[in-house]
């Protein structure tokens, strides 16, 4: 149990105590816990009750409650609050737009208590008579309902991975195979899955036993797999195939259905590897990554294919914050992280601007401040070097939030977005063309702002937006959070084909979130990127150029 899942369990708890009007000082010491838990600088799960009381703000019965919760999964006070809330008014606080207040006059004035009667009532135009409410509140929470809806059993690729190791493992261990793989879309990578594919050759008779035995929940008996959930909720998918035939069925259920139609079917016929296979078909071997049916069979038949970038690539890292703003480790501890644990030579900096007031943006006073740090970090951790960048916030009319001689005195510059996202799709593109013609914008930070199954971003004209990029020679960011990976993998290509360079941004709040980056490579695989094309995988030499020229 991360500290984020934590910090969401205090949340959570803070939210229903405001549901059910507790005592409002209570509320808030449990959400002011909430907010510090996600900053504490180590694991809380592994650390001691003393370790944990000790932090500030952070007093013995908030330690008490979180090793309860490490141990058992839940806390008294929660439960007391769940035992008295219907799942559907609980399923309601997961709906963007809706908190407490709203959720209660949902509840108790107009008698709603699910998700369904809900969306039912949008479309009836009921939620409109409620106090509070407006039409365009109603048709928010429409959209936010529908947007759910549709991403139900959908899940991160980056949620799942640990547990499909371990359920691989599982496997193996006590079936024996001499072949397996994962499969399907997470052997592709995607980075929101329905389902985990696994192929393995061994008994059909002998793995639905095993399933039955292990995973009895749901397990069914397709045709083609066996299909079951584990007790974390993932799908898993089991193909049960012959050791003869496992390299051609690893190909055919590996590969999207656009990119198993580009293959001549009378090829795919069972050989030693998928190498071979892929050779008896004119072709040079296909990455798994690339197997969606784009260009790449095209691209296979005249030796014309990426060498994909990998993490072992990357020289450094970018687009990263500390305590100056809302990260939960010192510029110190991120650099030395960077340095030590993953053996790179340099660390951009790249903490909130002054209009990001909710996650402590810096005032230019605090910019001047930082800024001398560096330069004494940058002496003790010589050839090492910290970069002095910010993530300025690109503003309503696409300027950025500090003056040009303050923006001058940057190595580089991240422009993102992160207010007033409710737009259409002129008013995002022209707000990002504005900021793109920025002399002073180095990269283009999350060009969507989308949270994957969360929020679907803002429409943009991505065409015009990476025109304007390879016109002002702007890098466009990958952002390796697993709940952004934006930009999407899909429009990799038509960047990379413009001439624009990528770059495979952790955006980085704590030491552990710099390990992002292996997600960010895993979408950058996908839209074809190889190591020459990525900003950050420039040598310390090649990137000081870079910034220098720019």
């Amino acid at each position: 149990m991360d500290n984020k899942t934590i910090a969401k369990k205090f949340k959570l708890c803070s939210q229903l105590m405001e549901l059910h009007n507790e005592n409002p000082f209570r509320i808030k010491a449990i959400a002011s816990a909430s907010f510090k838990l996600d900053k504490v600088p180590f694991q809380l799960e592994n650390a001691s009750f003393e370790e944990i009381s000790a932090q500030p703000g952070i007093g013995k019965s908030t330690a008490e409650k979180i090793k309860k919760l490490v141990e058992t999964g839940s806390f008294d006070e929660l439960d007391s609050m769940l035992s008295i809330t219907p799942i559907g008014i609980l399923e309601m606080l997961n709906i963007k737009g809706l908190g407490p207040k709203k959720i209660q006059i949902i509840w108790n004035d107009l008698e709603i208590e699910s998700v369904g009667e809900l969306l039912y009532a949008c479309n009836e135009n009921r939620l409109i008579e409620a106090k509070g409410f407006g039409l365009k509140t109603q048709e928010e929470i429409k959209k936010s309902i529908e947007f759910s809806i549709s991403n139900q059993g959908w899940f991160l690729y980056a949620k799942a991975l640990a547990h499909a190791d371990q359920t691989l493992k599982s496997l193996q261990q006590s079936l024996s195979p001499t072949h397996s793989s994962f499969t399907g879309d997470f052997r592709r990578k995607c980075e929101v899955l329905s389902a985990i594919d696994i192929i393995l050759d061994a008994s059909k008779e002998a793995t639905l036993q095993y399933i039955h035995r292990t995973y009895p929940n749901h397990v069914k008996e397709d045709n083609d797999y066996i299909s079951f959930q584990d007790e974390n909720g993932f799908s898993f998918h089991i193909y049960v195939t012959t050791s003869q035939d496992f390299y051609k069925n690893l190909l055919l259920t590996t590969g999207s259905q656009n990119h198993i139609e580009l293959l001549d079917q009378q090829k795919i016929t069972p050989l030693g590897s998928e190498e071979e296979i892929y050779a008896a078909h004119g072709l040079t071997y296909i990455e798994p990554e690339l197997r969606e049916g784009l260009d790449e069979v095209t691209l296979a038949k005249t030796n014309q294919l990426p060498t994909l970038i990998t993490f072992e690539d990357l020289k450094g890292t970018l687009h990263n914050h500390s305590t100056y703003s809302d990260g939960a480790h010192s510029l110190a501890e991120m650099a030395r992280y960077c340095k030590e644990d993953l053996g790179l030579s340099y660390f951009g900096i790249c903490d909130h601007s002054k209009t990001a007031v909710y996650a402590n943006g810096l005032s230019i006073e605090r910019v001047q401040q930082q800024r001398q740090e560096i330069d004494q970090l940058n002496q003790q951790l010589a050839p090492f070097k910290i970069f002095k960048g910010i993530e300025s916030d690109i503003l309503s009319d696409g300027s950025l939030d500090y003056p040009d001689e303050i923006l001058a005195g940057f190595d580089f510059v991240v422009a993102s977005v992160h207010s007033n996202l409710k737009m259409e799709e002129e008013k995002a593109t022209a707000r990002l063309l504005k900021a793109i013609e920025n002399p002073y914008t180095t990269i283009l930070g999350h060009p969507t702002g989308r949270l994957l199954l969360s929020r679907s971003g803002y429409p943009i004209d991505y065409k015009k937006i990476i025109d304007a990029c390879a016109a002002n020679q702007v890098v466009i960011e990958i952002n390796a959070n697993p709940l952004r990976l934006d930009l999407d993998w899909r429009w990799h290509r038509y960047a990379l084909e413009k001439g624009v360079l990528l770059s495979i941004n952790p955006d980085a709040h704590r030491t552990e979130g710099l390990r992002d980056m292996h997600y960010g490579v895993f979408a950058a695989r996908k839209g074809g990127l190889s190591a020459k094309n990525c900003l950050n995988s420039f040598s310390l030499e090649e990137i000081e150029s870079f910034f220098a020229k720019k």
